[in-house]
């Protein structure tokens, strides 16, 4: 399974590769809606807060997720579905894709993290705790819009299910990341946020099996 899981990756990058106009119009997003924050919440004038600060990242990063990961299966046609049903399991796609948009993901998340830090300063007082908690976000974020995106290819309004479906799944893998990172601002002791990592890598679990388990039954279709 791990041999089809290092192919169905590498043909993922190849074809995120030939599609360069897909990767570059999200990079292009981070760094204008950046840049627009820049200008527009007085953080040019110093003005900006920890928290606003905080709140604003994570949702660039949550908006970045959700266009990078939303075609992992919308834009799969059913001539290239039926291939893959041929030659891998459920198991190895789901996975394949779960993986490769976790990476993409976190290189969205350190590149929206480096501009922040040149054009809105870095105030984070916790490098590791911020990096860690970027890594989790980034593994639940792409589990979760992975099989929501999965579901969604089934259906023919792909964009309004995706958002539906996502909604609920996302909210409570945000909501903890920003109180994470909001300690990891603050400079807080790893302990006042052990309780908040064991459950952010719960939700990441259960997602992730959730997937791994029930993606089968929706590949068949």
């Amino acid at each position: 399974m791990w041999k089809e899981i290092s192919v169905l990756i590498r043909k993922e990058i190849t074809l995120e590769w030939r599609q360069k106009y897909a990767l570059n119009g999200i990079l292009l997003y981070v760094v204008s809606a950046v840049f627009i924050t820049y200008l527009s919440v007085g953080a040019k004038m110093g003005n900006l807060s920890i928290s606003t600060w905080n709140a604003l990242y994570w949702i660039i990063i949550l908006f970045s997720a959700v266009n990078a990961v939303a075609k992992s299966f919308i834009q799969e046609h059913q001539g290239r579905q039926l291939y893959y049903y041929m030659i891998a399991s459920p198991e190895s796609i789901i996975l394949s894709k779960i993986f490769y948009n976790t990476g993409l993901t976190l290189i969205l998340a350190l590149l929206g993290y480096g501009v922040f830090s040149v054009i809105l300063g870095n105030p984070v007082q916790d490098q590791s705790l911020f990096l860690l908690n970027l890594v989790l976000g980034a593994v639940g974020f792409s589990a979760s819009l992975t099989m929501v995106s999965g579901i969604a290819s089934k259906a023919g309004n792909n964009a309004t299910l995706m958002a539906i479906l996502s909604f609920p799944v996302i909210i409570p893998i945000l909501l903890m990341a920003i109180r994470i990172s909001k300690n990891a601002l603050d400079g807080l002791d790893w302990s006042v946020s052990a309780d908040k990592l064991l459950s952010l890598l719960a939700i990441n679990a259960i997602v992730a099996a959730t997937a791994y388990i029930l993606f089968p039954y929706l590949w068949r279709s």
